[in-house]
């Protein structure tokens, strides 16, 4: 008898698992917008998505639809998620532009930042955050508090 891998093989240890008010069109914002990949979908009786699971990248994110009677709730419903999601990337700009052709909207043009990363950040049209990055070039640790704190000043 073999013994179950506690982590299954793909999966890391942290994924993200958003509740969108359209599951099964937000995986289809995801593949135009991020060239995601789904690979499964189970439909509830009511034919909203129970769970669902998309790779970005070598990264899984698991999605449902809003169900109110389990506390399932997205963004959209509550004004707004605490949470952003981030997408390393080779092509931040690139990225950006394919989201935004597919539904997302801009809330922060990418910029070259004090930590060595081109970065921006997008909304999509299911209320979740995501900031994009390119790490441009390498910057020590202290470099990057000193820059901080001159940032933090004005």
């Amino acid at each position: 008898m073999s013994e179950v891998k506690a982590v299954p093989e793909g999966m890391h240890t942290v994924t993200p698992h958003l509740v969108c008010s359209d599951a099964a069109k937000a995986i289809e914002f995801y593949c135009r917008a991020f060239d995601a990949v789904e690979l499964m979908r189970v439909p509830g009786p009511d034919s909203k998505l129970i769970h669902a699971c998309i790779r970005i990248g070598d990264s899984l994110v698991m999605l449902v639809d809003e169900h109110p009677q389990w506390g399932c709730l997205g963004p959209q419903v509550l004004k707004g998620s605490p949470v952003t999601i981030h997408l390393q990337v080779k092509n931040v700009d690139g990225v950006i532009e394919q989201a935004v052709r597919a539904g997302a909207k801009i809330t922060m043009p990418a910029a070259n930042m004090f930590w060595g990363d081109r970065y921006g950040r997008i909304e999509d049209p299911f209320g979740h955050q995501w900031s994009i990055a390119t790490h441009v070039r390498d910057v020590s640790p202290e470099e990057i508090r000193q820059a901080a704190l001159v940032g933090c000043k004005d």
